[in-house]
């Protein structure tokens, strides 16, 4: 038996616009995470998938194309040279919420491709890199997405916080001094295929105005980076209320995200933004040690159905 795991994720700065190629950056949230286990079967029953979140057992050769799980664990076997004449079950489960902004889906194609390197062991030709592995996500991405930008496969591949431009940058990068994060969870649902095809509607109808409000996204994300690599916290949290700003100028917050989001400076974060997609999903806010239980409790007291504080180091 082989089992591997992959953390979730949040986009600290970017979200959106990294789509059009200005920069983004994203940190794994390890305190949930997928899980994937494959182990030898009956002789001739092939592939069994069991997603267990989603209540379903089926034969692989019986899942139609577009099939994430399908797709991911096809293109591995053969990314890795052994075949697709196994006979194997491959067991899924995740502690990541569904359409969140927390990389759930691109957690569970990480862990499947981890755990079928460790069951396939030197079996393979191929050995993969991180990057191979997050590449192979990537393409799944694509069926839960559309058109992802490639942030969550990175950042949950590598497990590190990355610095990410499409197509043309992916840099981990230091934290000089550890950043706390609390989670806040609206409860509603935020799908990023519709969210980002709006967006790009929009940016069609009315490219200037949309460029100028990723620009300034990207800006703010190179200043960003810089205070984080020095460590100057204090100049982090006035960098996500300015990022929340332009999201809403794009359409892409919501009532849910606000109440959190006010809810979480007024109980002394030090910033606070919507993280993901947004339209629901999940917010993040900047807080201390001196600030994280007050803000935790004010995220629930203003309806968050859960509240996660991470630790970015």
């Amino acid at each position: 038996m082989a089992v591997a795991y992959a953390s979730g994720k949040i986009i600290l700065f970017g979200e959106h616009s990294v789509v059009y190629g200005r920069p983004a950056i994203a940190v794994p949230v390890t305190q949930v995470r997928a899980q994937a286990t494959v182990e030898e079967a009956a002789k001739g029953q092939g592939i069994t998938v069991v997603a267990r979140d989603l209540g379903r057992t089926y034969p692989l050769g019986q899942a139609p194309p577009d099939d994430p799980l399908r797709q991911i664990i096809v293109s591995t076997l053969e990314r890795l040279g052994v075949g697709l004449d196994h006979d194997l079950t491959i067991t899924i489960s995740s502690t990541i919420p569904i359409a969140r902004g927390l990389g759930s889906g691109a957690a569970v194609s990480t862990a499947i491709v981890r755990a079928l390197i460790k069951h396939f062991g030197d079996q393979g030709s191929q050995p993969l890199s991180l990057q191979d592995i997050s590449d192979l996500v990537y393409e799944t991405e694509k069926i839960y997405h559309g058109t992802p930008s490639g942030i969550d496969n990175t950042v949950i591949a590598y497990e590190k916080p990355v610095y990410f431009i499409k197509d043309k940058t992916c840099e981990v990068f230091q934290v000089k001094r550890p950043l706390l994060i609390a989670i806040g969870d609206t409860g509603v649902a935020s799908l990023t295929k519709p969210a980002v095809s709006d967006v790009r509607k929009a940016w069609e109808r009315e490219p200037s105005r949309y460029n100028r409000l990723f620009d300034q996204m990207g800006e703010i994300a190179v200043r960003a980076r810089q205070a984080i690599e020095r460590g100057r916290i204090g100049e982090i949290g006035p960098l996500m209320d300015e990022n929340q700003r332009l999201l809403q100028k794009i359409g892409v917050s919501s009532p849910e995200l606000e109440r959190l989001i006010e809810a979480a400076r007024k109980a002394g974060a030090m910033g606070a933004k919507l993280s993901g997609a947004g339209r629901g999903g999940n917010m993040i806010a900047l807080v201390t040690e001196e600030t994280k239980s007050p803000v935790v409790e004010a995220l629930r007291e203003a309806g968050a159905i859960a509240v996660i504080v991470t630790e970015v180091r």
